[in-house]
């Protein structure tokens, strides 16, 4: 455990399970207090941010809200006093044609991908400025390189995200704040081995390119949401960092 990282709190959205429970787990053996927001309950990610020896609050919270992300931070707040790291996890990501996605479908990724930056920035960025120190830290997607078929909204939102990414971190790096990305190729969680990933054979698309020729798994990633969480990453900023085996090369 890293004693600088003692003290201070994590969010982290998505948390109750696939990314966001690895990244809660990992935070959380770094020395962090955890902020769990997700739509399910987080009791077996609780479980293991005390296995760590360190504290948790889970709530159930719809990140499309700004109501919502509202009083989740209110419970943060009153529980911890304080917001050092928020990393941005979950997400939702449809596998479908462009001509088959209506508005609604459109408004709806939109909302919970990339409105959701807005709601979560707004709510913690200003005590992380206060502060003088804070990490912010969202998943985009190597799609946003590849320009995968059948992903048009999804990419859409993530390739937002990196614009946000790179604009946020020149207006706070004067007042000790990151911002910075990950770009994970396909992972294999509960919802891509659900989704249409393998029926259009995505897994084996992404493992012939890659220069690791394994599948990623959530734990992959954990290691660079440490690196951007930490003292280490005071000179990093406005970045995306691909975490995909070598799948994309920039």
């Amino acid at each position: 455990m890293k004693s600088e990282n003692n003290g201070r709190v994590a969010v982290v959205t998505g948390g109750a399970s696939s990314i966001g429970q690895a990244v809660a787990r990992r935070l959380a053996e770094d020395g962090h207090d955890i902020a769990i927001a997700d739509i399910a309950t987080a009791d077996e990610t609780s479980g293991m941010v005390s296995q760590a020896g360190r504290e948790c609050l889970a709530r159930r919270c719809d990140i499309s809200s700004g109501e919502s992300v509202g009083a989740f931070a209110d419970a943060v707040f009153e529980r911890f006093g304080r917001c050092d790291v928020l990393v941005a996890c979950a997400a939702i990501y449809p596998v479908m044609d462009f001509a088959d996605t209506t508005w609604e479908d459109w408004r709806r990724y939109m909302s919970v991908n990339l409105d959701s930056l807005f709601h979560l920035t707004k709510a913690f960025l200003p005590g992380m400025v206060e502060a003088g120190w804070g990490r912010i830290i969202t998943f985009t997607s190597t799609t946003f390189y590849a320009g995968t078929p059948h992903f048009v909204a999804y990419t859409t939102t993530k390739g937002g995200m990196i614009g946000f990414v790179r604009a946020l971190a020149t207006e706070v790096g004067s007042s000790g704040v990151t911002v910075n990305a990950i770009a994970p190729s396909i992972v294999r969680t509960k919802g891509t081995l659900a989704g249409r990933q393998q029926e259009l054979g995505m897994f084996d698309a992404c493992l012939s390119l890659q220069a690791i020729k394994r599948t990623e798994e959530p734990e992959d990633l954990v290691g660079a949401v440490s690196f951007f969480a930490s003292d280490d990453s005071a000179f990093v900023t406005g970045q995306t960092l691909p975490v995909d085996g070598g799948l994309v090369r920039v």
